[in-house]
């Protein structure tokens, strides 16, 4: 990875889910803004028992952005582009009511656990 910093200490990298509200969000009438919603939450937990999702949940809160994130998640399968494409396959993100965004996301070694990742398999 090009842009991994230079530290003294050993980096755990995984794969940062960022969800923004999407293009057709504020159009979609509220049925099917429901539906979409619960389809979202069947594709997560899809994703959980297969092992591509860590954690994930929702975020609140005053934001810079015009459409702050909505959601965040981890990841760790070691490719970008995988989890992009696991979360672009989301039936709300392909509807429009969400957008996604998948970055790096790199600390110390050891820092992070996820103990519910490994029950819910």
């Amino acid at each position: 990875m090009p842009d991994t910093p230079q530290v003294d200490f050993a980096l755990d990298t995984f794969e940062c889910i960022v969800l923004y509200p999407g293009p057709s969000g504020r159009a979609l009438p509220e049925e099917t803004v429901q539906r979409l919603q619960a389809e979202h939450l069947q594709h997560m937990r899809a994703l959980h028992r297969r092992g591509v999702i860590l954690v994930d949940g929702s975020v609140d809160g005053p934001a810079r952005e015009p459409d702050p994130p909505i959601g965040f998640g981890l990841a760790r399968t070691g490719s970008v582009d995988d989890v992009r494409s696991v979360m672009e396959a989301d039936p709300a993100v392909q509807a429009g009511l969400y957008r996604v965004d998948v970055l790096t996301f790199l600390c110390p070694a050891g820092s992070l656990e996820f103990p519910l990742a490994e029950t819910q398999s």
